[in-house]
């Protein structure tokens, strides 16, 4: 799937929630940095269930910080669409920045 979503996010085919957007803008996230991510990082959680489309995180670089999108694919249109971005917290992963603590 990522290879499909670097093709999306290579070709322009994104579409930017408002959602990520705001979060992007409190941030400092930029859009070159979070295409940079999506095109070099790797898909560390999968949400198959989500609507309408499966949903995935990708954990990439920003310059030099981790961040992580979580994005939605169409398969239909060939469409990425960014529906949320973050700097990943200590707090909820391992210092690998990719595994979930434990609750």
């Amino acid at each position: 799937m990522i290879e499909k979503i670097r093709y999306a996010v290579g070709a322009g085919n994104i579409v930017w929630q408002k959602h990520a957007l705001e979060r992007m803008l409190e941030r400092g996230i930029s859009r070159k940095g979070v295409k940079n991510s999506l095109l070099s990082g790797e898909i560390i959680e999968a949400y198959p269930e989500d609507k309408p489309y499966s949903s995935f995180l990708v954990c990439g670089q920003d310059d030099a910080d981790v961040i992580h999108v979580v994005t939605a694919y169409d398969d239909n249109s060939g469409t990425c669409f960014i529906v949320t971005v973050y700097r990943p917290d200590l707090k909820y992963f391992e210092s690998n920045l990719k595994t979930r603590r434990k609750k």
